[in-house]
C-alpha cells in the first residue's frame, strides 16, 4: 500500500506529537555519534569507563559531556533514541519489501537529475551521500539534526527550530535552483 503525500504527512506529524507526548522530541544525529563510540569502544576498550560511583565517563571530551550521558549511552545502547534508530531502519526494510525491493526507475533516477546529471547511478549516490553527510555534519556543529531543530523543534515551536528551517531552506533553494537548470 503506497500512502501519498498528505496521508504520510499527517501520519509524520501524528508520530511526531505522540512521541513528544508520550517519551520525548524526536531526534536522531546524536545517535550515530553514539554508534561511531560503540564501534570505537570495541576496538579501544578504554574510550568508555565507569567511575567508582556507578557513572560512566570517556577519555573523548564529546562522549563525556553532560555527565558521562554519551558514555553511558554508549556503554549501554539499548536505550529508547538507540532503538528508535534501528527501529527506523527495520520499518524502511519493511516498507522496501512491501513496495519491492528493487526501486523503479524514476525513483532512484528522477528525469530532473537524469537531464541535469546524465545516467549514472555512481554519481546520483555518491551526491546522495555526500549531501546527506554535509547536511548530518552541519546539523551536529549546530548541536541537533534536521529531525531535532525541524520537525521536532517547530511543533514544539522553538526559537532555534523556526531559526534552522529558515536557514535550511534558506539554502536548499537557491542551490537547488542552480544545480537543476534544465527541466526533467
Amino acid at each position: 500500500m503506497i500512502l501519498n503525500w498528505k496521508t504520510g504527512g499527517l501520519a509524520l506529524g501524528l508520530v511526531f506529537f505522540l512521541a513528544v507526548l508520550i517519551v520525548k522530541p524526536i531526534g536522531v544525529s546524536t545517535q550515530f555519534v553514539i554508534l561511531d563510540g560503540i564501534v570505537w569502544n570495541a576496538v579501544d576498550s578504554s574510550v568508555v569507563t565507569q567511575t567508582e560511583d556507578g557513572k560512566y565517563t570517556s577519555s573523548n571530551a564529546y562522549l563525556a559531556k553532560s555527565n558521562g550521558k554519551y558514555a553511558k549511552h554508549v556503554a549501554n545502547p539499548l536505550n529508547y533514541s538507540f532503538v528508535f534508530v534501528l527501529a527506523m531502519m527495520v520499518g524502511a526494510a519493511i516498507s522496501a519489501a512491501g513496495r519491492g525491493w528493487v526501486p523503479k526507475e524514476e525513483r532512484v533516477m528522477p528525469p530532473i537529475w537524469r537531464a541535469n546529471f546524465g545516467d549514472s547511478h555512481a554519481k546520483r549516490y555518491a551526491a546522495a551521500f555526500i549531501g546527506g553527510f554535509i547536511v548530518l555534519y552541519g546539523a551536529r556543529l549546530a548541536g541537533g539534526c534536521t529531525s531535532g531543530h525541524m520537525m521536532s523543534g517547530l511543533m514544539q515551536t522553538s526559537l532555534s527550530g523556526y531559526i534552522f528551517t529558515i536557514g535550511a531552506f534558506g539554502a536548499a533553494i537557491p542551490v537547488a535552483l542552480m544545480m537543476y537548470k534544465k527541466e526533467g
